[in-house]
């Protein structure tokens, strides 16, 4: 299926967050994720199922100042 991974387009075979996040080899740990513009909790990740066109922004803290 086709999603939107920070604005770009991208093809995944993944089903929940979490599959996707494995794919693109992004450390759940470290990252904060909305999906479709909605905040989602790290102990939602294996439980939110993706949809063909959904958005999907995954953001990694920034350190300094």
């Amino acid at each position: 299926m086709i999603i939107q991974l920070n604005g770009r387009a991208i093809s995944t075979e993944a089903k929940s967050l979490s599959e996707l996040l494995i794919e693109q080899q992004i450390d759940m740990a470290c990252v904060a994720t909305a999906f479709n513009g909605t905040f989602v909790p790290k102990s939602h990740y294996d439980t939110q199922l993706l949809d063909e066109g959904c958005q999907l922004e995954v953001l990694s803290p920034m350190q300094g100042g």
